[in-house]
């Protein structure tokens, strides 16, 4: 089930908080949280403020556990933008563009989370590629 949360109008441009919400993407939420804990940015601060939004959606509306969540989607559109005056020389003016954003953040309980003990179960198996010792280079040419 996918859980959302949106923070409209906030007061930061979209193009500085898209860089931080790259990097959550696809994570889990307790790493998601982490992450941006230790981000020294005011979009972080923006980001986990509106990605606890969507968790307590999950557990109080969807009654889904926060530990089993993956942020699915982290999204910054862009809002309207506040026009500003500055006075420059000669009794001219430059316009100053305070730009705002809406942050979008969807959480789903349906990709699985990977956990180390997963991938070290994974890999005493056997690998995921199929057999191991073949090569490729890239132009058709295949060995062992």
């Amino acid at each position: 089930m996918e859980v959302r949360s949106i923070y409209k109008y906030a007061r930061i441009s979209p193009f500085k908080a898209r860089e931080v919400t790259r990097e959550i993407q696809g994570l889990p939420v307790s790493a998601a949280l982490d992450l941006l804990a230790f981000t020294p940015k005011k979009a972080a601060f923006l980001i986990n403020k509106t990605l606890k939004s969507a968790i307590a959606n999950a557990e109080n509306n969807a009654n889904l556990k926060p530990d089993g969540l993956v942020v699915k989607e982290a999204v910054v559109g862009e809002g309207p933008t506040f026009k500003r005056i500055m006075a420059r020389a000669r009794g001219s003016a430059s316009r100053i563009l305070k730009r705002t954003s809406h942050i979008r953040i969807v959480l789903t309980d349906e990709i699985k989370v990977e956990t180390r003990e997963t991938r070290k179960a994974k890999r005493k198996t056997g690998t995921e590629s199929g057999e191991e010792g073949w090569w490729h280079d890239g132009r058709g040419r295949t060995g062992n």
